[in-house]
C-alpha cells in the first residue's frame, strides 16, 4: 500500500517484555517503558505496523516521565506463514479485543492518575469503540484517516482502489494469510484482517459505515482529542482525517507540512521516525497540560 517499515538500530532501551491478555484471553506481546510514573500512554499501531517502530517514540515520552505501553495486535511478527495461516483473526478483533485489552492491562496493573493514548492510523480509529472510555484523558492521533480510496491524495486513489479491491481480497483467499511484506507494506497479517480492513476501505463511509460495529460508542469518547494531518501524506489527507475523526465530539485538528517542523518529509509513517523529535515535544506538551489539570477539566 506504498509504506514499509524500516529496520532501526537497537536501542539500549527497549522496554521491558510482558504479556497482554485481550479481551477474549488471547495473549498479546507488549512491551512497558519507564517506571511507574502514575501517567500512562497506551501506543495503539497501525495495520501491520509492529510495535518495534514506535519504540524510539516511546523512550522519548518515557523520558518525559510517562509510562508507556506497546502491543502487538494479535497475528503481527509471526514467526511463519503457517502460523498466520491457522489464526483465525479479523479487524474487529484488532479494535474491540486487542485494543481494549491493552487499555484495561495498563488500567488495572498500573493504576495510573492519568491515562493517555496514541493511535496511529488504525490505532486512532478505533479506539472510539473502546467501552470504558471514562479512563482515557485525552488521545493524540496521527493520520487517523478514513481508509476509503476516494478520500486518499492524488495518485493513492488508484492505488488504494486496486490494493482493497484486488490486492488484498485475491492474494488473502489465495495464500491463506495477507503477505504484506511482498508487497513493500509492513508485517504480514492474517486473512480475516485483511479481507475485513479491505472491506472496510470499499466503503464511503469506511468503519462508519458498517452497522454491526458498536459506532454508538464514539460519542461517549468525550475525552479531548489531537488529531494530526501532514502536508506529504496521500492517505492522510486533511479531509480523509476529518471525514473519520467526525465520529469523535472534542476534536482539535493539527496540520503540518513538513517544512514547518525542519523535516524534509513526513508522509504516514514519519512522525515517529527518530528524526521527528521537534513533532514528539510538541505532543508531550499537550499531554503535560492535560496531567496538570483537575479530572473536571479535562474535556476542554
Amino acid at each position: 500500500l506504498g509504506y514499509s517499515v524500516p529496520a532501526m538500530a537497537i536501542d539500549a532501551d527497549e522496554g521491558r517484555p510482558v504479556s497482554i491478555p485481550a479481551r477474549d484471553g488471547y495473549p498479546l506481546a507488549g512491551r512497558v517503558f519507564g517506571g511507574d510514573s502514575g501517567r500512562v500512554v497506551v501506543i495503539s499501531s497501525a495495520t501491520a505496523v509492529p510495535q518495534r517502530f514506535y519504540r524510539h517514540f516511546a523512550g522519548a515520552l518515557a523520558g518525559a516521565g510517562f509510562t508507556v505501553i506497546t502491543y502487538d495486535y494479535r497475528g503481527i511478527e509471526f514467526e511463519s506463514p503457517t502460523e498466520l495461516r491457522r489464526l483465525e483473526a479479523t479487524a474487529r478483533d484488532w479494535a474491540l479485543h486487542d485494543l481494549p485489552g491493552a487499555i484495561d492491562w495498563a488500567a488495572e496493573e498500573l493504576s495510573p492518575s492519568r491515562s493517555f493514548l496514541i493511535g496511529h492510523s488504525f490505532g486512532g480509529q478505533v479506539a472510539g469503540m473502546y467501552d470504558h472510555p471514562e479512563r482515557i484523558d485525552g488521545m493524540a492521533t496521527m493520520s487517523a484517516q478514513s481508509g476509503h480510496w476516494r478520500l486518499q491524495g492524488g495518485e493513492q486513489k488508484l492505488v488504494v482502489w486496486l490494493h482493497t479491491h484486488l490486492t488484498l481480497p485475491l492474494l488473502s483467499k489465495l495464500m491463506g494469510y495477507m503477505p504484506m511484506k511482498a508487497v513493500g507494506a509492513g508485517e504480514d497479517m492474517p486473512a480475516g484482517v485483511a479481507l475485513e480492513w479491505s472491506r472496510w476501505c470499499r466503503n464511503r463511509d469506511y468503519i462508519l459505515g458498517d452497522a454491526t460495529l458498536p459506532l454508538d460508542r464514539y460519542e461517549r469518547f468525550t475525552a479531548p482529542v489531537l488529531a494530526f494531518s501532514f502536508g506529504d501524506d496521500k492517505w492522510g489527507t486533511p479531509g480523509s482525517v476529518a471525514a473519520m475523526m467526525s465520529a469523535y465530539p472534542r476534536v482539535e485538528f493539527r496540520h503540518v507540512e513538513p517544512g514547518d517542523v525542519g523535516l524534509d518529509a513526513i508522509g504516514h509513517m514519519g512522525f515517529f521516525r527518530p528524526g521527528s523529535t521537534a513533532l514528539w515535544t510538541d505532543v508531550i506538551a499537550w499531554f503535560e497540560a492535560r496531567s496538570s489539570r483537575n479530572p473536571a477539566d479535562m474535556g476542554s
